[in-house]
Formats: structure tokens, C-alpha cells, sequence
């Protein structure tokens, strides 16, 4: 689990699994792609998307609307995903933009700058292009991940 802001974590399927540390970082609401993993004290939304695949418009809005809420409730948020690389970093990404209104290439860079895998695959990074109406090329996102990894 990876915290990427005081409120906002990057977290792996497996790690939906392991309440103790959930516990620890006091996180109380989660997003899930992956499969659904329920506490009672845990507030939690599960979408199934696959990775690879655009995500809908109003998919999208979902989520983001469900990981802006539990902030402004004070919640500490986990989204996840299989391996918290594409799927979770996508969303991430968009909570950012929403939350501190940056560009989604900055956004990205926060969520490389904490976890050096994040990579949103193509068709997801897309999505959000259109989603937010921002014209940014793949191959930017990649010369910056590029960077960051070596």
C-alpha cells in the first residue's frame, strides 16, 4: 500500500485482503477493480473493469465521484487494482486533477514520483484525456515514466 497523498492510497488486490494494515493507515472507504473484498467498517464500491479496455465515460464519473465524497468526508481512500499499476493509477490520477486542479500529466508525475510502476495503459490514459478534455500524448507520459524508471 502506498500512500500517494495523507488521504489518497495505491494499494494491490491481494492487499484488499489484509485488514490489519488497512486498519493502521486508517483508511475507511475503498475502490476496487479487481474483485470484492467487504468490511463492515470499510465504505466500498466495486467496479469491474478490465484493464486495456476504455472505460466509459459515466465509469469514470463513478468512481471519481465516489473517491471525491469519501475525501470530503474525511475519509482516508485505498483504490485498487490487481498490481496498482493501470486501473487504480488511472483513477488516482483523476482524483488529483479533481482535488488540486492540475493537468493530468502532473497529476501522473505525483503518482510516479510515490510509486515507480504507474502506468496507465494506453487505452485507459486515453479515457481520461477525453474525460477531462485534455489533448496529451501517450508517448508523454511515457518519456516520463521512461525517465523515472531508467
Amino acid at each position: 500500500m502506498i500512500a500517494i497523498r495523507p488521504w489518497l492510497f495505491l494499494g494491490k488486490y491481494h492487499e484488499t485482503f489484509e485488514l490489519p494494515p488497512l486498519q493502521a493507515h486508517q483508511i475507511s472507504a475503498m475502490l476496487q477493480f479487481a474483485g470484492k473484498v467487504e468490511y463492515p467498517e470499510i465504505q466500498t464500491l466495486y467496479i469491474p473493469i478490465e484493464d486495456g479496455v476504455p472505460i466509459p465515460l459515466e465509469i469514470l464519473k463513478k468512481g471519481i465521484g465516489f473517491i471525491l465524497s469519501q475525501q470530503q468526508a474525511g475519509k482516508k481512500v485505498m483504490v485498487s487494482c490487481g498490481a496498482a499499476i493501470s486501473r487504480s493509477v488511472t483513477f488516482i490520477i483523476a482524483a488529483l486533477k479533481e482535488v488540486e486542479n492540475i493537468p493530468l500529466l502532473e497529476a501522473y508525475q505525483s503518482v510516479l514520483n510515490a510509486h515507480v510502476g504507474a502506468l496507465p495503459h494506453p487505452a485507459l490514459w486515453q479515457s481520461l484525456c477525453t474525460y477531462y478534455n485534455e489533448d496529451v500524448p501517450y508517448w508523454q507520459l511515457l518519456k516520463r515514466y521512461n525517465r523515472r524508471t531508467g
